[in-house]
């Protein structure tokens, strides 16, 4: 009897034993892709160090990203490639310099650019090695890219970025520039759930409900607090305006700059500190610039509330990064569009497994170190031609010395080095300025022209790009070129012999 049973037990025994083997010749490839980590990539627009965990502004509230920061890594000395939207985050998202691909102004889309139509972005990387990528608000720049194209880039797409609700009139005076009708801020009588931040946060809340079944990259982009600078009365409140504390600004703080320093944001909209304190309005472009922050610091809280409620965070790697900085009235002016620390220097924090908690990393790094360490970070294959460096030293050791410093381009030939002690400007026209971080980090004092510092000025230089491409055709807005040696801004020539107007 027993041997009948083993017996007919064997056609059973066998099939168990040739469906493990089936299982142990495949399942490893599959098991390791849905081993792999997700991504959570949160981008924030023209957020500053304005931050908690970096103490940019000593009355900024920013608890949502301090916590994050908290549990992963915060490279405090973190910049940006480009002082623009457009180049920073084609930078980022190809992993190439402006100086390699042309893209310096707000147009064009890489992909609109024949030598770059098939340039493999972070995105598309990781979609080719097995994930489902999806995006929602501003990740690349404004409504780029556009269809038929957008499923080329993430196989879903949530809500567009957008400012939401508008008063139905400009709340600040005419500004200079065209009276530009994104120069506004301040706040009037809405709800945070009329803001376009919330239906990006809220769109990515709900895709971490129900996730994907493969491992994800979910990009969350939001759009404040890029002007016009509106937040509900709530986040206002947060900043009394009697107790409100301004940036400190040395008095002729350009009177050792180049004049060239002006070219390069010779005529926009974002008004100049003269016009600010002219008209009124710097406190409550300050004022309206730290509820923005504090607003978007909620909406990063539901999007990692969501993700913890989720039950993935322990296999998801968070990456938050910020596309450049802003002034508020450093250097006589708002905006960005220059080489200094308050325009290139940007939050950049990594948390999620094996990224020990609660680490500062003071080495100089970029927005274009995020593409290899995505792709360290979740084990995919290494891909040639990122010009970036993958952080994972780093990660593992926030005291692993980088041997790169961090550089930011804005148009042909206009560079910056920085380095954890210095920073090192060169112009399109060769003009320079030097600065000691250390000692003195508003950057007031000049030291290229000081002999003693032409060793230091030549070590730093060898970090320069040793080429800037021109840019690239349907190149427009915020443009900077020789033509003929006639500066020109925006295709129009500059007339030194006018004078620089702060």
């Amino acid at each position: 009897m027993a041997d009948l049973m083993r017996n007919r037990s064997l056609p059973f025994f066998l099939g168990i034993a040739l469906l493990q083997a089936v299982t142990l010749h495949v399942s490893p490839a599959k098991a390791a892709e849905n081993s792999r980590p997700n991504v959570l990539f949160i981008a924030i627009d023209d957020l500053n160090d304005w931050v908690g965990c970096l103490q940019g502004h000593p009355q900024v509230r920013t608890p949502n990203i301090d916590r994050l920061a908290a549990r992963g890594t915060l490279f405090t000395n973190a910049h940006c490639q480009a002082p623009l939207c457009n180049p920073s985050r084609t930078s980022l998202l190809t992993g190439l310099r402006p100086s390699t691909t042309g893209i310096y102004g707000l147009a064009p889309w890489i992909r609109d650019v024949a030598a770059w139509e098939d340039v493999v972005s972070l995105p598309r990387y990781f979609a080719a090695h097995g994930y489902r990528t999806l995006a929602t608000g501003k990740i690349w720049h404004g409504g780029y890219p556009r269809p038929p194209h957008r499923e080329e880039e993430f196989h879903e797409w949530g809500p567009g970025a957008s400012v939401g609700a508008r008063p139905e009139h400009k709340l600040i005076p005419p500004t200079p520039g065209g009276n530009h009708p994104l120069m506004d801020w301040g706040t009037f009588p809405h709800e945070d759930e009329e803001k376009g931040d919330w239906q990006v946060a809220s769109w990515a809340v709900n895709r971490l409900a129900s996730p994907p079944e493969e491992p994800f990259f979910l990009g969350v982009g939001f759009f404040l607090p890029h002007v016009p600078c509106y937040a509900t009365p709530r986040w206002f409140e947060l900043y009394p305006e009697n107790r409100l504390l301004l940036p400190t600004i040395m008095p002729s703080d350009r009177a050792d700059t180049p004049d060239f320093s002006w070219y390069l944001h010779w005529d926009l909209p974002e008004p100049r500190l003269s016009w600010l304190r002219k008209s009124g309005t710097w406190h409550s472009l300050v004022r309206s610039y730290l509820a923005c922050i504090s607003f978007v610091d909620s909406q990063v809280g539901r999007v990692l509330d969501a993700l913890d409620e989720s039950g993935l965070a322990e296999n998801t790697i968070v990456v938050l990064w910020s596309d450049h900085g802003y002034h508020l009235g450093e250097k006589e002016i708002s905006g960005k569009n220059t080489l200094w620390e308050r325009s290139t220097h940007v939050p950049l924090i990594f948390a999620g497994p094996s990224i020990p908690p609660g680490v500062l990393c003071k080495e100089p790094v970029e927005l274009l170190d995020i593409y290899p360490t995505l792709i360290d970070l979740c084990r995919l294959p290494q891909k040639a031609g990122l010009e970036g460096h993958s952080l994972l030293p780093q990660l593992k050791d926030s005291a692993t010395s980088r041997a790169w410093p961090a550089i930011t381009t804005h148009n042909p030939g206009n560079h910056s080095v920085r380095t954890l002690r210095w920073r090192y400007i060169r112009y399109a026209d060769g003009s320079e300025e030097l600065y000691d971080m250390q000692s003195d980090p508003g950057e007031w004092h000049n030291l290229a022209s000081s002999p003693e510092y032409a060793a230091t000025k030549a070590e730093l230089a060898r970090f320069l790009p040793a080429e800037s491409a021109a840019p690239a055709p349907g190149s427009r807005h915020r443009v900077l070129v020789n033509q003929a040696g006639q500066w020109l801004w925006e295709g129009k020539p500059i007339d030194g012999a006018q004078g620089i107007q702060p």
